[in-house]
């Protein structure tokens, strides 16, 4: 390998487009500044860990966002990249061509803005994975994932084919890189952020001094 970048795909949190399932109980404001402090928690994750590189694949308005000037500053020490693609799905498998790009052809590997337990001694494993395995992937317990590492960002084109944002995107995801031919190693199980009722175990899985901890504080489904 040459390195690893760490690789964001986040989606400005701007109130009526971010975390619209968890803004049903909640409204728009108070899910869009959630869904920011989940932004903001990850991003100093990625900062802390050892990389060639750090990427972030952003879609949204981040001057319509919740927390932007915070988040603008915070993007400083990223290497930000616009997401391109039709769907979900385009948009990760392109978003790992831009970063290894970007990145000088280092291996990705790449989360999302949901699980802001993350920590850098997590994601190292998830990079140190890459040494004995082609890929490793990290199942959400709601039937998604959560981290996917790949050592040759090109084969993120079998992700094209995978339905997105459904119960079973973990297990497809996990049989569409082994029909590729890649040895997969599977890594820690985590909750994400969609619903109120995801809102207790993530925040108990985080620093008590954490961003997300603080704004959900008083959150109970």
């Amino acid at each position: 390998m040459t390195g690893t970048c760490l690789l964001v795909v986040a989606k400005a949190p701007v109130p009526g487009l971010a975390k619209t399932r968890l803004a049903a109980t909640l409204g728009d404001a108070v899910a869009a500044d959630i869904a920011a402090a989940a932004l903001l928690d990850t991003l100093d994750a990625v900062a802390a860990t050892p990389a060639e590189a750090r990427v972030v694949a952003m879609t949204g308005d981040l001057d319509a966002a919740a927390r932007s000037e915070e988040i603008r500053a915070r993007l400083d020490d990223f290497i930000v990249i616009p997401q391109r693609g039709e769907d979900f799905a385009d948009r990760l498998a392109n978003a790992h061509l831009d970063a290894t790009a970007a990145a000088g052809g280092a291996a990705v590997v790449q989360i999302g803005m949901d699980t802001p337990q993350v920590n850098p001694g997590l994601l190292a494993e998830c990079v140190q994975g890459l040494a004995a395995h082609d890929a490793v992937l990290g199942m959400a317990l709601d039937g998604g994932w959560w981290v996917l590492g790949l050592r040759d960002a090109a084969t993120a084109e079998c992700l094209r084919d995978v339905p997105m944002s459904a119960p079973d995107t973990g297990a497809v995801t996990l049989a569409a890189l082994q029909h590729t031919g890649l040895l997969v190693g599977l890594v820690a199980h985590l909750a994400d952020v969609d619903t109120i009722d995801d809102v207790d175990a993530v925040r108990r899985a985080c620093p008590a001094g954490s961003r997300f901890s603080r704004i959900t504080a008083t959150v109970e489904a």
